[in-house]
């Protein structure tokens, strides 16, 4: 795959109703997008109404959620007239990677240009390099799927341009993702935020490993009561359920992008997702044999119980 030069936000306002309406039908009528050179940090921008195939009116809802009218609508191109001219606008695909802050945008793309017969060779070009950043934002930060609008207040940052326009949908997801490859002691601070210390504010000082430490153990010491030797089936499934759980609120400090954590929690964490990993082999196995028990052998449990102490 070659070089990648440029990246390339794109968004969909798309045809609503408020008495609901199959995502199929809900045509893309206005094309979003910002294309951010690597190199020279420039910012292109790109903004298209598109004719939909439905001729019937926009309904009040639409209308005053995307702030479209028919009027827009009426003297614009249909999709494959404005897609190409998106294509050309982005110059070239192969040295370009594709984001969108939710993939009912790459969604949209591959059934109105499937609606249409564009080639399907572009859109597996586009889609072979496309990253939805919602989900990586969701699973490294925020914990749960925000809007625009919610992530850029993470950072302390207010949501520029129309509210609605794709353009600037895009060009504020563009601000999400540079804040978040830019400003890795933020990131970091909000993910242990948003993830772990759900109850109070946190900033960074020289006291977070030790506040970190003291949170492991207290879950660690909760998850060691659980566990026994011997237990019934149910029961090992539901411990399964909740170390994976306590896996999925720490494992983010393994990545470690900030080089806020020490040794000692990563030790702390890599004990724990290897605990995990061994306890669900434990399981499949019991599960897969239709054993009514399940046995844990001591030693996964040392470990745990040694950091536990």
């Amino acid at each position: 795959m070659a070089e990648v030069k440029q990246y390339v936000f794109f968004d969909f306002e798309m045809l609503c109703s408020n008495r609901g309406m199959p995502f199929a039908n809900m045509e893309g009528i206005r094309l979003g997008a910002v294309k951010y050179n690597l190199e020279t940090k420039e910012i292109a921008y790109f903004d298209r109404f598109i004719k939909p195939k439905q001729s019937k009116p926009l309904s009040q809802f639409c209308k005053s959620l995307t702030q479209i009218n028919d009027e827009d609508l009426a003297t614009a191109n249909q999709f494959p007239v404005v897609f190409q001219d998106f294509v050309s606008w982005v110059d070239d695909i192969n040295q370009s990677r594709f984001f969108s802050w939710s993939v009912n945008d790459l969604l949209r793309l591959e059934l109105d240009a499937s609606s249409y017969d564009f080639p399907q060779a572009i859109i597996t070009n586009i889609k072979e390099r496309y990253i939805d950043f919602q989900a990586i934002f969701t699973k490294r930060v925020s914990k749960t799927n925000l809007s625009v609008e919610n992530a850029l207040a993470l950072y302390q940052l207010r949501f520029e341009g129309e509210k609605h326009n794709p353009m600037f949908d895009a060009y504020n997801t563009l601000r999400i993702f540079l804040a978040f490859n830019e400003q890795l002691v933020s990131t970091d601070l909000i993910m242990l935020q948003q993830f772990i210390f759900t109850d109070k504010n946190i900033t960074f000082n020289s006291n977070i490993n030790l506040q970190l430490k003291n949170y492991i153990k207290h879950d660690l010491q909760n998850l060691f009561k659980e566990i026994t030797v011997i237990s019934n089936i149910r029961t090992g499934k539901k411990l399964v359920k909740r170390t994976g759980k306590l896996v999925k609120k720490y494992e983010n400090i393994l990545i470690n992008r900030a080089q806020l954590f020490n040794e000692e929690i990563l030790l702390y964490i890599r004990v724990l997702s290897e605990f995990y990993r061994e306890l669900r082999l434990t399981y499949r196995q019991h599960d897969l044999y239709g054993c009514k028990t399940m046995i844990i052998d001591e030693h996964l449990t040392t470990s745990i119980q040694r950091l536990a102490a």
